[in-house]
């Protein structure tokens, strides 16, 4: 089967990737129902690939049976792609405009909404420490994937990522240079682990866990992009209820709250970089509207 020359599943295939949602919901506990079908096809059709299954039926029947299968599985079906400091102005905006709003709280909580393998909270996590807050900043770093978090954990990335890494830090106004946080061996670069010392690494699941904890800053960038409307209006509603008041939410560029209806939760900060600022506005007034 060839992904380039697939656009959408057949009918008796929808019916297909019906059930094997459902099947991965009620054997499993993960929730991929509300994913977008177009980012799931795509995935799918890799992943069928990989197993050498000829449909979805074959594909559900084994990951039913093969618990080793489904945890290879998730590897196609949750996001894992990111690089320290990627769009670095978005870094520059907190470094220079959010960050003195932020100094103004005594202590400051981060959740980091589909945290991966770990490339945005390490970029946080220095910022952070550059501008003198580390000892103020507790992480809440949280991915539907287990085998994601623990490569988060361990802050082990390829050594020829680095440059990138480099690159973007240092068009984020950086104070330091990125080589004061890893040791470099045997082709991989290993992050400090002091930068971990104040993060907490946890499952959570946007389409069917709640809020945990009134936050300061959620940054869940590149995330919605790959969910449908209602499981996008879930994920912003969880953001706007944790966030306190004054706190401020970051999305990726390509993602927006405009039509959300939890927009009205939140103001402008910086539309360009995708930053919004929560509002004083209940959140029941928003949920009880007609």
């Amino acid at each position: 089967m060839d992904a380039a020359l697939i656009e959408t599943f057949e009918p008796h295939e929808e019916i297909e990737l019906d059930l094997l949602l459902e099947a991965i919901w009620r054997h499993y506990h993960y929730d991929f129902r509300g994913y977008s079908r177009g980012s799931l096809h795509r995935r799918l059709v890799r992943a069928m690939q990989r197993f050498g299954c000829a449909s979805l039926s074959e594909l559900q029947h084994r990951i039913l049976r093969e618990p080793a299968a489904f945890a290879e599985l998730m590897g196609f079906l949750t996001i894992q792609v990111s690089e320290m400091f990627r769009d670095p102005g978005y870094f520059r905006v907190l470094r220079e405009n959010v960050i003195p709003h932020l100094k103004t709280f005594p202590s400051i909580k981060i959740w980091i909404a589909g945290c991966a393998n770990g490339e945005e909270f390490y970029s946080l996590a220095i910022l952070l420490r550059e501008e003198g807050l580390e000892d103020r900043a507790i992480y809440y770093c949280t991915d539907i994937s287990p085998a994601a978090l623990k490569r988060a954990q361990a802050g082990v990335y390829d050594l020829d990522r680095v440059a990138q890494f480099t690159e973007n830090h240092q068009q984020s106004g950086a104070r330091t240079s990125l080589s004061e946080y890893y040791t470099a061996a045997y082709g991989s670069a290993v992050f400090d682990k002091s930068l971990r010392r104040r993060a907490v690494f946890a499952e959570h699941n946007l389409a069917s866990d709640e809020v945990f904890s009134e936050v300061h800053l959620v940054s869940s960038r590149n995330v919605l992009i790959y969910f449908d409307r209602p499981l996008q209006d879930r994920a912003l509603g969880l953001f706007a209820d944790s966030l306190v008041r004054g706190g401020f939410l970051g999305l990726g560029t390509k993602e927006t709250l405009r039509l959300s209806r939890y927009s009205p939760a939140f103001g402008d900060f910086d539309d360009h970089m995708k930053i919004y600022r929560r509002n004083t506005l209940p959140l029941r007034e928003i949920t009880h509207a007609p």
